[in-house]
């Protein structure tokens, strides 16, 4: 049996890897087997995490951050996470292959998935003009023409941050009502450099290696348009990965996991939240690695805590 078991990895997972093994809680991370890294993985140029002052990619990043956690000893398994039974001391993690681990804590550091829209190139030219993260990746837009999807307050801030790089923003939303707040909707229409196009839904995105344009149906008469584009944002949204704790961790309205205060402690003793999976509001990669760190050092302070004939079961 484990001290630790941390399920994500992200940077929210790695970071708490690295702090547990540096405590010597020997931890067992379960990365998935088809996204292990996490979104980051799927970005090009990272030019805002401390540290690298030229930038780097994501994927390179990720891939430090793993070999970062295994040279303190953390064992990685590349599969995915069935189930979970949290409810008592000793808590259970069953993988894909059938496998059964145990430990006294949890990291639960899934992450969250943004929406997407659904259509055809929108994987294949993600990176390339499709993102889903403005502070992330509007400086590579500057003096160029952008589109933003989505009618609530996220949108609006996208489509007002990405004015601060592109000549010019479309607001693309499906209706004619904005279900962003008052005070965000009118900034956004106060922006000169964003133009709104209601009643419009993004059908077709075009570019062989980039985007070079978007294919837009009008919900009301059917009529298809064409709009030249550099880059699409798409900010309809995101959901954390909290399918595997339903019914045993509490949430909160927003569907995050519930945390108590600034700690990392769920409603259930021994489990352990970090990340974009309880973070609704940043969701940036050094706001997930912080959270990663939290997590670490609570496990470390709940484990001293325990008997020590507890203690004992798990493996050093």
């Amino acid at each position: 049996m484990r001290q630790v078991i941390i399920i994500g990895s992200g940077p929210a997972g790695y970071t708490a890897a690295i702090y547990a093994a540096r405590a010597n809680l020997s931890p067992l991370l379960i990365a998935s087997s088809v996204e292990a890294g996490g979104e980051l993985m799927k970005t090009t140029e990272v030019e805002n995490f401390p540290g690298f002052p030229e930038g780097i990619m994501g994927p390179e990043l990720m891939l430090n951050m793993q070999a970062q956690a295994e040279r303190f000893g953390t064992e990685i398994i590349l599969d995915d996470v069935e189930s979970v039974d949290l409810t008592g001391d000793v808590k259970r993690v069953t993988l894909g292959n059938g496998d059964v681990h145990e430990a006294l804590s949890v990291i639960y550091a899934t992450g969250s998935a943004y929406r997407k829209l659904g259509i055809s190139d929108e994987e294949r030219l993600s990176g390339y003009g499709v993102s889903w993260c403005a502070t992330c990746d509007g400086f590579f837009f500057r003096q160029k023409t952008i589109a933003v999807v989505g009618g609530g307050d996220s949108a609006m801030e996208e489509a007002s941050f990405l004015t601060k790089f592109a000549d010019k923003v479309y607001l693309i939303h499906r209706s004619d009502k904005l279900r962003a707040s008052k005070i965000m909707q009118d900034r956004a229409h106060a922006n000169p450099k964003i133009e709104f196009l209601f009643n419009k839904t993004v059908e077709h995105i075009y570019g062989d290696t980039q985007v070079t344009g978007v294919g837009l149906r009008d919900t009301v008469d059917g009529t298809e348009t064409t709009v030249d584009l550099s880059g699409l944002f798409i900010a309809i949204g995101n959901d954390p990965r909290t399918h595997l704790v339903h019914g045993q961790v509490d949430l909160t309205a927003d569907g995050t996991i519930a945390v108590q205060g600034r700690t990392s402690r769920t409603s259930i003793p021994g489990v352990f939240a970090a990340g974009d999976v309880l973070d609704v509001t940043y969701r940036q990669a050094v706001t997930a690695a912080a959270s990663g760190t939290v997590a670490a050092l609570d496990v470390e302070h709940y484990l001293a805590s325990l008997p020590a004939e507890i203690l004992e079961t798990a493996s050093a």
